[in-house]
């Protein structure tokens, strides 16, 4: 991979592939924009695309600011090196585009990556493996839900809190502490009904 980048390098090259050919479609998108100086001094401009690039929606304008690095479209200050507005915008000025592009891109930042020597790993028999001084407590929470029916969890709220009551009422009288078949007035009740039903 390095002797990729030096071949590059001697060849006249200063940034990576992938930026130069990003950065040649822009160029060739920038020649569709319309440049408007706002100011030359703050070097801040008005851009506009003439050809929209998604069909049906309308060209936009963008904001671009040179002295912060800055365009509407966001993809020059995300990405650090300039989107098919700041050509333009530095098309109009005569300013060299390729001083908005971050060192990161370019081929002997790369290189020096690849100028640090790894060290050849052991062969993993030999590793040392010292022996640990904890035990591995496995989070019960984190472990699969057991088949069948999935077990839901609510988050109980004012509303799932019940009033607290006198306890059970009696279904025939509306009396506390006890229940229809434990009414003390059942007997009464009952006989009423089977005279109710005689007559």
């Amino acid at each position: 991979m390095g002797q990729q980048q030096v071949n590059q390098i001697e060849a006249g090259y200063v940034f990576v592939e992938d930026v130069r050919d990003t950065m040649v479609a822009n160029r060739q998108m920038a020649r569709s924009i319309n440049v408007e100086i706002y100011s030359r001094s703050h070097e801040t401009f008005r851009v506009t695309e003439t050809i929209s690039r998604r069909p049906g929606i309308p060209p936009r304008s963008y904001g671009v600011d040179l002295r912060n690095r800055r365009c509407d479209c966001r993809r020059f200050q995300t990405l650090h090196y300039p989107c098919a507005h700041v050509m333009a915008a530095c098309a109009k000025v005569n300013l060299n585009v390729e001083q908005f592009v971050d060192d990161v891109y370019t081929l002997e930042r790369m290189l020096r990556v690849w100028e640090n020597e790894f060290p050849v790993l052991p062969d993993l028999s030999t590793w040392e493996v010292l022996p640990s001084t904890f035990e591995l407590v496995p989070d019960r929470g984190l472990r699969r839900s057991p088949r069948g029916r999935p077990q839901s969890f609510k988050i109980h709220n004012e509303m799932d809190i019940r009033e607290k009551s006198d306890g059970k009422r009696c279904g025939l009288y509306r009396l506390a502490g006890h229940n229809r078949r434990k009414c003390p007035q059942r007997n009464y009740h009952i006989g009423q009904s089977s005279r109710s039903g005689r007559n």
